[in-house]
């Protein structure tokens, strides 16, 4: 409300300020200036921004929750500010300290440099900071300990010096603490954090094996006890001794009897190990969601609610009870032997990725039986759903925003590859795991998933997961995966974009074996690139970017991995550098001088024949 009184006022022309100070939240000042707006400002004054991410953050405006990089809870406070691996440098202003309502604040993978503002500390709020892979120097702030929420802290990769505040071990809620490869000295406090991370400080670690500071456990967090149970711990300890055996048979009775209850009364039994959880418990930013509750969201797991299917799980549209729209993905295949606290751990390893080009993952459920994860429902579907849609009799991706979703998607697996610590191979790149927002941006999916649900340490595996068509040649041979695997599987999503049409599905009715690469490479072997186009584009698009969109398809394509570039190569190209270098170099290496193995098939759809591992490669997947 004294957002619209303040622009009202603004677009009437009246200087009656003091009106509003009657009226005004805690974001405005008595003359009507919005403290966030102010904050956000010096924020982007104190930073070099060479790519203009923050080209919208405008002093004049009166919300700034439109601004890209910004999020807002639903009462209009600024709650998380996330600008990763923005090339951002210069330094970090103290008036952050004012966006007293901010949960996350992510700003790693930058070059932002200078001392740490202490102004964080009071930030209330806030459960998530990272920082990390910067270049911060001087002392971290002890202000740190009065974040009394936070829960994630990432000052890894940074030039920090100093001791490790003693006052983080006040926080009792942390999950994660980071602050390996600084200049950090003195003794480390003993914290509550389940993981605490300090190697690569040499005056902490030295340079002795016998000083094993790499990753230090402490005992592992609890959720919060009930009051009076640390007072009457001991006695409380007695008397379950005292009683085991009598308690362990009463609970047996009383655990048969509630079943026998249940089954007359034609209810399904859950053994819902939330249940006993606050659900307003998170996890760094995480919420832990009950079965009932994503039950009820998706009417009963409904058919009607179904978004899309895949070799993870099946995905379904829900409604929470504040009326909050998600995806709610239901998993299949999880490796049970891993057990709760391993599934938890790699949850929120994978909710560490945070770039505005992945899917956010906004929270977790895990039981006896299922395990869940909750996302941000996206409105505009996935490329796979869009290319064949019309607006007015135009196609809803036109050429321009197929440009934009191959970088848009390139930009999100650069991050999983080189700047994620640990780094993410997705393993099924594809248009039906590349969703669009509201605004058409690209927001790649489903990224870490088969980590996930595969814990064995090798990076080789028999499972092959991914989808036919998509599939790297190595790893359809071997099972083994790599950055490389992705690369393969981008190229052929920039095919899709380029004609329309699915991996496999196309020219099933013609004379061909149904592979779009085979097809594509002969085609521009024979310079027809008119006929690869998407016919619903009709002719909209420009020919220079069309034979470099497919250059750089083919050059990630090459069915030897060693030859294809790394991902922050791919998004150079496309953005313009480096391709006619790459492009020649591949032409040589692709002369029979060059080839080590004559007997290497020639088409894509040689390797599937060949492969033995493709029947389970294709049980795994499906449309999404």
């Amino acid at each position: 409300m004294e957002r619209e009184w303040f622009l009202l006022f603004k677009v009437l022309g009246l200087g009656i300020w003091m009106l509003i100070a009657t009226s005004c939240s805690a974001t405005l000042s008595p003359s009507g200036v919005n403290y966030e707006v102010v904050a956000l400002i010096a924020i982007k004054t104190g930073l070099h921004d060479p790519y203009n991410v923050l080209e919208n953050w405008d002093v004049n405006s009166v919300d700034p929750c439109s601004w890209r990089m910004v999020t807002c809870s639903p009462d209009g406070y600024v709650s998380a500010l996330g600008l990763p691996s923005q090339s951002l440098s210069g330094t970090l202003s103290p008036g952050i300290g004012n966006l007293t309502n901010l949960q996350s604040v992510l700003l790693q993978n930058n070059a932002i440099s200078g001392h740490i503002p202490a102004e964080i500390g009071k930030l209330e709020r806030l459960q998530t900071l990272d920082l990390s892979n910067n270049k911060f120097n001087g002392d971290i702030p002890s202000t740190l300990g009065d974040l009394r929420d936070l829960n994630y802290l990432r000052l890894n990769n940074n030039s920090l010096s100093g001791q490790i505040p003693e006052s983080l071990s006040k926080v009792d809620g942390l999950t994660l603490v980071d602050v390996s490869f600084n200049n950090l000295s003195g003794r480390p406090p003993k914290l509550p954090a389940r993981t605490f991370k300090v190697i690569g400080n040499p005056l902490i670690c030295g340079q002795s094996s016998e000083n094993n500071c790499s990753v230090i456990y402490p005992e592992p967090l609890s959720f919060p006890p009930d009051v009076g149970k640390d007072a009457g711990a001991k006695k409380h300890h007695v008397a379950i001794a005292f009683g085991a055996s009598f308690g362990a048979l009463f609970l047996i009775i009383m655990l048969v009897s509630l079943i026998w209850w249940r089954y007359r009364r034609n209810q399904q039994i859950f053994f819902d190990l939330n249940d006993n959880y606050d659900p307003e418990v998170c996890l760094g930013h995480l919420r832990r969601y009950t079965y009932k509750e994503l039950r009820t969201a998706t009417d009963h797991f409904n058919s009607k609610n179904i978004l899309g299917r895949g070799g993870f799980g099946i995905v379904y549209k829900g409604s929470l009870n504040d009326g909050t729209i998600v995806a709610v993905k239901r998993l299949k295949d999880y490796n049970a032997a891993g057990g709760e606290i391993q599934f938890q751990t790699e949850v929120e390893m994978i909710s560490l990725a945070v770039h505005r080009n992945l899917l956010r993952l906004w929270g977790f459920c895990s039981t006896e039986n299922e395990r869940l994860l909750v996302y941000p429902y996206m409105p505009n579907g996935s490329v796979a759903s869009r290319l064949k849609d019309h607006v007015h009799g135009r196609p809803v991706l036109d050429w321009s925003r197929r440009k934009r979703i191959a970088l848009g998607t390139a930009r999100g697996l650069v991050y999983l590859h080189e700047q994620c610590d640990p780094k993410i191979i997705h393993r099924d790149v594809k248009a039906a795991n590349i969703l669009l927002d509201e605004d058409f941006e690209a927001v790649v999916g489903d990224f870490g998933l088969a980590k996930l649900l595969d814990h064995r340490e090798s990076h080789v595996s028999t499972a092959v997961r991914g989808t036919v068509g998509h599939i790297a040649p190595e790893y359809l041979s071997t099972g083994q995966s790599s950055e490389k695997t992705d690369v393969f599987g981008f190229g052929i999503l920039l095919l899709e974009l380029i004609t329309g049409q699915k991996a496999v599905d196309f020219g099933r009715g013609a004379n061909q074996k149904g592979v779009i690469l085979d097809w594509v490479k002969t085609l521009h072997q024979e310079g027809k690139l008119n006929l690869m186009v998407d016919k619903d584009l009709k002719n909209n698009f420009d020919r220079v970017e069309l034979e470099e969109m497919v250059q750089v398809a083919l050059l990630c394509t090459q069915f030897n991995p060693s030859h294809r570039p790394k991902m922050s190569e791919v998004l150079r190209m496309l953005e313009g550098d480096g391709l006619a270098e790459k492009w020649e170099a591949s032409q040589r290496n692709d002369t029979p001088r060059f080839r080590t193995h004559e007997n290497t098939p020639q088409r894509y759809s040689d390797f599937i024949e060949e492969s033995s591992l493709i029947v389970e490669a294709m049980e795994l997947s499906g449309p999404r």
